[in-house]
């Protein structure tokens, strides 16, 4: 008996492991193109043979004319595929960060309210080539490692389970496996709009790329972002029994400075975001990082690192204390001459 079309069985594959690997429904988050519809329709397949849960979600931004109709479109898809629950969420685009990242931002937080709501994790329809276009993007703003090491394909943040099983497949498969089922798929004009960064780089940089250095280049860059996220984990998990071990011997919340500078300045960073993440610090930016450094490896004497939301930190009597929002408005910080050994 002959199985189904190639594409169809690779998208299938792609989800089987996953959804049997976690016993919390799924949502599928659908936006109505090939990449989403084909992701639901694996999920819809594979979750009569796994037993598992699975929904469908979509999100209407108002942001086109006739948006709410086409989610309407989208769930009805949803619906034939067999899919329960299936949702209609509006989300309420705000200005930050450009059309793009806001529109991106309210839609996560939709689709985060609605896994809360149903003890559900989201399936994201993210595909290799997807994954290529986040590293260029990474290297091209200078925005760190973890940037260049691209999106994960599972994890957990703020309570919400987020799953990308089509890392390693092609757009263009996903293209064909609706096709070859005969689903119906929305292309979105933004994504043909050159107006948008990530559309000159899947249209323009990318198809350059391939010629000069004669194909293979979107799954290279997604093996280098999966290498070097293997690294990163590897070097995030030696930060955490550091910073473990000197607040341990420190034992009032503080970090002894000494050792912290024998540190190799990839470890000590993550060390120190750690400990400042770990107090509440919100926002912390590689600038913040940076002048907490400093307290560390260029020390002058220097007074207290202002840090967001009203927090402080000041090297004294050879540690770095963090000093609290309530406490600065309340004390002054320590001034520089407190500081003992060097």
């Amino acid at each position: 008996m002959a199985g189904p079309p190639r594409a169809v069985a690779e998208v299938r594959r792609a989800v089987r492991d996953g959804l049997r690997a976690d016993d919390r429904p799924v949502l599928a988050a659908c936006s109505g193109g090939a990449d989403s519809v084909a992701l639901a329709a694996a999920l819809a397949f594979e979750a009569r043979h796994a037993g598992a849960r699975v929904g469908g979600v979509t999100v209407d931004h108002g942001l086109q004319p006739g948006s709410a109709g086409r989610a309407e479109g989208t769930a009805a898809v949803l619906r034939q595929l067999g899919l329960d629950p299936v949702l209609v969420l509006t989300a309420r685009v705000g200005d930050d960060g450009g059309p793009e990242g806001a529109a991106r931002t309210a839609r996560y937080a939709a689709l985060a309210t609605a896994a809360r709501e149903h003890g559900a994790r989201v399936a994201l329809g993210h595909t290799l080539d997807d994954q290529a276009e986040t590293v260029l993007l990474g290297l091209g703003r200078g925005s760190g490692p973890r940037s260049v090491a691209g999106m994960v394909p599972g994890r957990d943040a703020d309570g919400v389970g987020w799953w990308r099983p089509f890392l390693g497949v092609r757009r263009v498969t996903t293209r064909q496996a609706c096709a070859d089922q005969g689903l119906p798929v929305w292309d979105d004009p933004w994504n043909a709009d050159p107006a948008y960064t990530r559309v000159r780089l899947r249209t323009e940089a990318l198809p350059l790329l391939e010629e000069v250095l004669g194909g293979g280049v979107a799954p290279a860059l997604a093996r280098t972002a999966e290498l070097l996220r293997e690294d990163l984990d590897a070097l995030d998990a030696l930060a955490a029994a550091e910073l473990a071990r000197l607040a341990a011997g420190s034992g009032d919340g503080g970090l002894p400075a000494r050792p912290l500078g024998a540190l190799p300045a990839a470890l000590r960073r993550r060390v120190l975001r750690g400990w400042l993440r770990g107090a509440g610090v919100p926002d912390l930016q590689a600038v913040h990082l940076r002048a907490v450094e400093t307290l560390v490896t260029r020390w002058r004497g220097q007074g207290v690192v202002d840090l967001p939301g009203g927090a402080g930190v000041v090297r004294a009597s050879g540690t770095l204390v963090l000093l609290p929002p309530e406490h600065r408005r309340g004390t002054p910080g320590p001034a520089p001459h407190e500081e003992l050994t060097p």
